[in-house]
């Protein structure tokens, strides 16, 4: 079970939000290269990076920290990142500075055809980021709901070759809720390729609940809010996973 540190970027900051609500953001650092760095040196094995102000604008804003991170972190780990990428020319940037995954949310979901050609271009660095609440797709920043069911549109994607799916409980991101599992083991089991759990990690009990399922296809856990505020620590809980996983 991989667990990978959130970085969410606004206005070239690291911040949390709670529910996707921009206005509800916490500054975390003034230096998100430094926050990579840290990540790393407590042990992550990935980073996962949001452009929360190019998520809104629908292009990607944050481009200065974006590349300052990845020169922080060069060829050290994979770093993924979502928000704001509609377009191919977008993403052959993306992956051009550095970046070993894309993520595709809102355009997977209002442009399928988008999501089919960038996985035609760019097979194995394309991951899409499904958000739902009680099993219905959301999209633009969560605002809008759409009638889509998450998992006939996961598979869907699945046979379009995405590498992974990013799936978020949003009713839980950042209000240390607790992760929902059943929710995230029913689309793992319908999916052949991997799932990252995301939204709601509290506590190290989350961490255990997550390593006990992850035989029917979750491969990791994005986590953010817990490992800013202290509730979990970032090393104890990946030597944990890597322990309960036989790693």
């Amino acid at each position: 079970m991989l667990l990978i540190p959130a970085i969410d970027l606004k206005d070239g900051h690291c911040v949390r939000l709670k529910q996707g609500a921009m206005d509800d953001a916490t500054v975390f650092s003034e230096d998100p290269a430094a926050m990579a760095r840290h990540w790393i040196d407590q042990g992550a094995r990935r980073l996962h990076l949001v452009d929360l102000n190019g998520a809104f604008a629908g292009k990607p804003k944050n481009e200065a920290a974006i590349k300052a991170i990845l020169k922080e972190v060069g060829t050290e780990i994979p770093v993924q990142l979502g928000g704001g990428i509609r377009d191919l020319d977008t993403i052959e940037r993306c992956l051009d500075d550095g970046l070993t995954y894309v993520i595709i949310g809102t355009a997977a979901v209002k442009n399928p055809g988008f999501l089919h050609d960038a996985c035609g271009a760019f097979p194995g660095h394309i991951i899409v980021g499904l958000d739902a609440r009680d099993g219905k797709v959301a999209v633009d920043g969560w605002s809008k709901m759409t009638g889509h069911d998450v998992v006939d549109l996961a598979k869907k994607f699945e046979d379009y070759g995405v590498e992974a799916v990013i799936y978020t409980d949003i009713g839980r991101d950042g209000m240390l809720s607790g992760v929902n599992i059943e929710a995230t083991v029913k689309l793992a089991q319908a999916l052949r390729i991997p799932v990252i759990a995301s939204g709601g990690i509290a506590s190290m009990k989350d961490v255990k609940a997550l390593c006990a399922v992850q035989g029917e296809g979750i491969s990791g856990a994005i986590t953010g809010r817990a490992i800013y505020e202290g509730t979990l620590d970032f090393r104890k809980a990946q030597a944990e996973a890597d322990k309960l996983s036989g790693r």
